[in-house]
């Protein structure tokens, strides 16, 4: 691909990973404008529940999409339709509508986010990935900067609906990068794929009645409930048909493989087995899905610590957090001349080691403190992360094949999702807890929070916030651990098939597939 062309596509990636950056964070400062308009205050939650249950659960389909059919159909079908929903949400008469709406906005982004890093690896060399992730890491880092102030800006004197339409635009321009520029190599005419509908959708079902239990535990319902133990156990039964159905695609698959030809493997399971049989993959899953529990801490409890326990306006406590987001793709961009020369796990375990003793410094802070204290810890997380992140991430997209890319990134992004979902879950039970014991029961974080200027709630807010970040670095630990004793030193790399694979020549006695 020559150098221009490749600039343009990569323009096309950053603007799209804009729309779903952007799509996490214009919408909180717009939900009292929203609740004014279309009511449905005790649901509204599910603005952003909704969206993450559908991002989260169709990673995984889209990724293995993305390896049968190619980059670019996946990418633009997702486009579409999180434009789509976008439309729809500038439209909603009620908050139903607008959850539902949020969903299909869901099912886009999660083909947007898997996709454009599996791209971002399709087109650029191993020693040269780096540079192009450190851009997808800048979209992140200023989308949780502007996002915020963008949506404020917008509900206030545009109205809430232009977070919604604003979209349209920056999506009509990556669609047409997209379809101009991104050209994947001809695969020729054989065989088509067979998909595994039915595993996309068992594991999409089984994916969102877990994603919801987590998320709606101990909000719509208490935990040890009756509708909690239903759903609970409806998830475990749904895992139970996903592998049950996969591991008959995959022997399906593998039938087909030897007697059809390499183009026929690409038909297999949704969740392939091999994901968790290589070590490298298998390690990397859980090390993210660790990561995005930690995550929980700094960027849902750190804002709440720095307003109810440092006391600065929502502005400066948003500023807290966002130093880390500023820190994080630097560290980023910088890691490669670490883990050329000791490897991609070293260097991740160099990258959660400082993490870890972040997170436990944390708790050290005294009461009340500075506030350059925790921005500082803030600043150097960011550059922990980046460091752990990225060289895992590069790791494994470059022991695998290109038809094997796909399921593999899609597969590591699915687990930090499901870590984040886990950690939103049990952290704030946790600090829920803490803050009851502190307070007396009946108390949580968002009815406290109302009441700042007491002294006992103060300390109480900060004890809970100290347990979490505790937490973290519980997580932080287990992630140490599983890339200590699973992750191979030296990540296997496969420079070749960077291009798709070609399909076996069909024999002349038998008709092509049109």
């Amino acid at each position: 691909m020559q150098e221009k062309t490749r600039g343009a596509v990569v323009a096309a990636l950053m603007l799209s990973m804009a729309l779903a950056a952007l799509d996490s964070t214009i919408v909180s400062t717009a939900v009292p404008q929203i609740v004014g308009d279309l009511g449905g205050f005790s649901v509204f939650s599910w603005l952003f529940s909704g969206y993450l249950l559908a991002v989260t659960v169709t990673l995984p389909v889209y990724g293995k999409l993305s390896d049968t059919w190619g980059r670019k159909p996946v990418l633009i079908a997702g486009s579409v339709l999180f434009l789509v929903g976008s439309l729809l949400c500038a439209g909603a008469w009620n908050m139903g509508a607008l959850i539902a709406f949020r969903v299909i906005q869901g099912l886009g982004g999660g083909a947007i986010q898997g996709t454009v890093q599996t791209l971002a690896a399709d087109l650029y060399p191993l020693e040269q990935r780096p540079k192009i992730q450190a851009k997808l890491s800048t979209v992140w880092a200023t989308s949780s900067v502007l996002g915020p102030a963008l949506g404020g800006l917008l509900a206030s004197y545009a109205g809430w609906r232009w977070i919604f339409l604003i979209n349209l635009p920056i999506g009509v321009i990556a669609l047409f990068l997209v379809v101009r520029h991104l050209h994947e190599p001809a695969r020729g005419r054989g065989p088509r794929p067979r998909i595994d509908w039915a595993g996309a959708l068992a594991v999409f079902a089984a994916g969102g009645v877990l994603l919801t239990w987590l998320v709606q535990g101990g909000v719509a319902w208490a935990w040890g409930s009756a509708t909690s133990i239903a759903v609970l156990c409806t998830g475990v039964a749904l895992i139970g048909a996903v592998f049950l159905i996969e591991r008959r695609a995959e022997r399906k698959a593998s039938e087909a493989t030897s007697s059809e030809g390499r183009w026929r493997e690409t038909g297999g399971p949704i969740l392939p087995g091999w994901v968790w049989r290589r070590r490298t993959i298998a390690a990397v899953n859980l090390g993210l899905g660790a990561m995005g529990l930690l995550m929980v801490a700094p960027t849902t409890f750190l804002p709440t610590y720095a307003q109810s326990v440092l006391g600065l306006s929502p502005t400066a406590a948003g500023f807290v957090l966002s130093v880390m987001t500023l820190s994080w793709p630097i560290a980023a961009a910088l890691s490669q001349h670490v883990y050329r020369r000791i490897g991609f796990r070293d260097t991740a375990l160099i990258g959660m080691t400082a993490a870890l003793a972040l997170l436990i410094a944390f708790p050290l802070l005294p009461f009340p403190g500075a506030v350059w204290q925790p921005t500082l810890l803030s600043l150097l997380l960011g550059a922990a992360l980046g460091l752990f992140q990225l060289p895992l991430i590069i790791g494994v997209q470059s022991s695998v094949t290109w038809a094997e890319r796909g399921t593999a990134t899609a597969s590591i992004l699915f687990y930090r999702q499901i870590g984040q979902t886990v950690g939103a879950a049990v952290f704030g039970a946790v600090a829920n807890g803490v803050i009851s014991g502190r307070l007396g029961a009946g108390t949580d974080l968002d009815s406290v929070t109302r009441h700042t200027a007491a002294e006992p709630v103060r300390r109480a807010i900060d004890a809970a916030v100290d347990s979490v970040y505790i937490g973290a670095a519980c997580a932080a630990a287990v992630a140490l651990a599983v890339l200590v004793a699973l992750a191979p030193r030296r990540f296997p790399v496969l420079e070749a098939a960077s291009a798709p694979p070609q399909p076996a020549p069909v024999p002349e006695n038998q008709p092509q597939a049109d």
